[in-house]
């Protein structure tokens, strides 16, 4: 059963912001994503994660479903 997600207003200097788009940019996440993944790396390193928490969801694509032979075959 999938939750939902919590909506959080945060307000942040321009430049905190600006560095964590830069930073999420780099590791190919968004802003919300980079901030999840800092909070949460900061909660584990105090062992303070709930042991109830859900993982964080999968970047980029789904991966594509197995529909058999591409019709090529490597020997």
């Amino acid at each position: 059963m999938a939750t939902e997600r919590k909506k959080l207003l945060l307000r942040l200097d321009p430049s905190v912001h600006d560095a964590l788009a830069r930073w999420a940019s780099d590791e190919l996440r968004s802003t919300n994503a980079q901030i999840e993944f800092v909070l949460r790396r900061a909660l584990t390193d105090a062992g303070r994660m709930p042991s109830g928490a859900a993982g964080l969801p999968r970047r980029g694509r789904p991966p594509k479903e197995d529909r058999g032979s591409s019709g090529s075959e490597e020997d």
